[in-house]
């Protein structure tokens, strides 16, 4: 499967690094590769999280980070919503 990345994900994306950067540049690009890396296991296993609290979505922990990949499964691809930190509110 394909994954796409919609534009409100990827300036999450950028969001989440540019937070992390500010105290710790090794860690922000460090974080940026897990995200990518757990993005790019959807290509192979799309179901690997679990169902998401809006219908139709799905939710990816990325293991050892306070951040949580949403995503939906289309028929032949894979679309990323979202990358939201834990402590924020979970958008609607």
């Amino acid at each position: 499967m394909q994954i796409k990345w919609l534009r409100r994900a990827l300036r999450n994306l950028e969001q989440a690094h540019n937070y992390v950067f500010q105290e710790n540049p090794t860690a922000a690009q460090e974080l940026i590769i897990k995200i990518q890396n757990a993005a790019n296991q959807l290509e192979k296993y799309p179901f690997m999280g679990k169902n998401g609290r809006i219908e139709g979505t799905r939710e990816l922990i990325i293991s050892h980070s306070p951040y949580i990949l949403i995503y939906r499964v289309k028929e032949e691809s894979v679309e990323i919503l979202r990358i939201l930190h834990t402590s924020k509110r979970y958008p609607k």
